[in-house]
């Protein structure tokens, strides 16, 4: 028997991707380095870390049997859905916005972003690092002991990320070959999607520890500390100059995850937040794909900011007010793209 569809979980990844649109019409459309904004510098240490969680949480399925049938089908699968539109998407906008394509798909391609088309094939990458260790460790362990694969691969990944930031002891990072292969941007987001994981696997011992007294307001004086550090004091140099902007960012995936959870009847289809939130939250792929192609041009407004720094609650406002409109047109293109069943099953991977 299938599970409930946890509705504030949809609700959750609708606004995660409200806050990644709203952070690329800010940074994109307003033509300024997101640096320059508080909102957007604190919106950027849970974005896309939560956006991976979220996919790591949805990816654990406690009754999928790892043999080696099924899990072939549902990698031929992945593979289909996460590099076709990716791959038709990003052509076509590089042949709309670049002056020169062949050159401009040329750095594409060589650039670990992808011109911005890089979450899909990284979350791909992700999704096959995953399957293989659940397949491999399903072969000789069994139960929870299963679980310990990946607990290793998640310290594993850990210290992948941690060596991105220690350039005077590592650089494998500026090799063409991992840049090109994205493999520096899975080193930065994989141990999100690896937590999200362990924590939809122990759910149970996760939601008694939300439901704890002590529990959030230690998460609070965490990201608090951390971000200040990362945002303002700077107290910590070298090597350990990353270790409080890791901890804010852990602590702020948690504490979301923690209010979407706590305050679930807001988020069910029932309340017109929850409904709105939920449709963008099972669209995610569409809009992602989509959006670029509406994100507007105001590099005056960005001049603006940069003159009047400190305007948390303006900034913020405009950004996601702008962020709707472009979230409701890429919903609206979707909406009648759908309406081929080929395009529908080949852009958006359904039936």
């Amino acid at each position: 028997m299938q599970k409930p569809r946890l509705e504030w979980l949809d609700a959750l990844r609708g606004f995660t991707m409200l806050m990644v649109v709203t952070n690329h019409t800010y940074g994109f459309g307003f033509a300024t380095d997101t640096k320059y904004s508080m909102f957007m510098s604190l919106c950027l240490l849970f974005r896309m870390p939560l956006f991976f969680f979220i996919s790591g949480f949805l990816a654990y399925k406690a009754s999928f049997s790892w043999n080696l049938r099924d899990t072939g089908q549902l990698i031929a699968k992945k593979l289909r859905v996460q590099i076709v539109p990716t791959v038709v998407f990003m052509t076509a906008y590089i042949a709309i916005a670049a002056k020169h394509f062949w050159p401009k798909m040329e750095e594409a391609w060589m650039s670990p972003t992808k011109g911005g088309y890089w979450f899909t094939l990284v979350l791909l990458e992700m999704f096959l690092v995953y399957y293989a260790v659940c397949w491999v460790s399903n072969r000789f362990t069994k139960g929870p002991r299963g679980s310990v694969a990946l607990i290793i691969l998640w310290f594993l990944s850990l210290f992948a990320y941690a060596t991105l930031y220690m350039p005077s002891w590592f650089s494998w990072y500026r090799n063409d070959f991992w840049k090109a292969t994205s493999i520096t941007e899975l080193a930065r987001y994989f141990h999100f999607f690896l937590l999200g994981n362990l924590v939809h696997r122990y759910w149970g011992q996760v939601q008694r520890l939300f439901d704890s007294k002590w529990f959030f307001p230690l998460l609070i004086a965490i990201a608090y500390v951390g971000a200040a550090d990362y945002l303002k004091w700077h107290n910590l140099r070298l090597q350990w100059a990353n270790l409080p902007r890791t901890l804010s960012m852990y602590a702020l995936v948690m504490m979301i995850v923690a209010f979407f959870r706590h305050y679930a009847d807001w988020f069910s289809k029932d309340t017109k937040v929850g409904h709105a939130l939920q449709y963008i939250g099972v669209r995610t792929l569409d809009i992602y794909l989509i959006h670029y192609f509406f994100i507007p041009k105001l590099p005056d407004v960005g001049v603006w900011f940069k003159a009047h720094p400190q305007n948390f609650i303006l900034e913020g406002s405009v950004a996601i007010a702008l962020g709707l409109l472009v979230v409701a047109f890429s919903l609206l293109t979707s909406q009648v793209l759908r309406v081929s069943p080929f395009l529908k099953k080949w852009l958006f991977g359904r039936e």
